[in-house]
């Protein structure tokens, strides 16, 4: 069971590109790493979505997905600004909700986690949001990033991007998950997307 509705989104939206997928996939540095330390790396982090798709090649085959259902969106610069200075914020160091993209160690291991489940560490790296505020570019190519991704790509999917691909596609039969069979209630009771809205049928292989 998903507890976050964006989790369940994503799970839903890459079983329709065709991808199957699991989800809590936890990882953390190795005791015998040199740099490992028990007051920061005894606790796991987790990978929220990972999807496969045994047709796909290259990056597009595995999808790792890391979900951050803030209801003010995902503000770019902001973010960016607060994982350089590692501002403190609700209490917590800001390179914590990052781990796999601010600390080698914790990359290590996140790469260690894909590589288990998939056999690969070739994939794209997804942050899904709620809504992005400002240039998704400016987090997508942040040169720090991509090297901790090792040079795959990085790419932000927005809540509004996904609900405009899936509800259109929905048909009569009953849906598979709580949150599909809600999408077809809301497409029966005649709601929908502005058709223009960008990104509104844009799939996971027109990354």
């Amino acid at each position: 069971m998903k507890e976050d509705i964006l989790e369940q989104l994503v799970d839903d939206y890459l079983q329709w590109n065709g991808y199957f997928t699991r989800h809590n996939l936890k990882f953390r540095p190795q005791r015998s790493d040199p740099n490992f330390d028990s007051r920061q790396d005894s606790n796991h982090s987790d990978i929220d979505v990972l999807g496969y798709h045994p047709r796909r090649t290259g990056s597009r085959r595995i999808m790792v997905v890391n979900c951050k259902s803030w209801q003010s969106g995902f503000r770019v610069e902001l973010k960016l600004k607060e994982l350089t200075t590692n501002r403190i914020v609700s209490g917590r160091e800001s390179w914590r909700r990052f781990r796999e993209l601010m600390s080698p160690k914790w990359s290590d291991a996140f790469f260690r986690s894909v590589k288990d489940v998939t056999g690969s560490t070739k994939f794209t790296y997804v942050l899904a949001v709620t809504a992005i505020r400002g240039d998704a570019r400016l987090w997508e190519t942040h040169k720090p990033f991509r090297k901790a991704m090792r040079g795959n790509p990085i790419r932000i999917l927005t809540l509004s991007e996904m609900l405009g691909a899936l509800m259109p596609a929905l048909s009569t039969t009953v849906a598979g998950s709580t949150l599909g069979r809600t999408l077809q209630l809301l497409k029966a009771s005649g709601f929908t997307l502005d058709p223009d809205a960008k990104g509104a049928k844009r799939r996971v292989s027109d990354a």
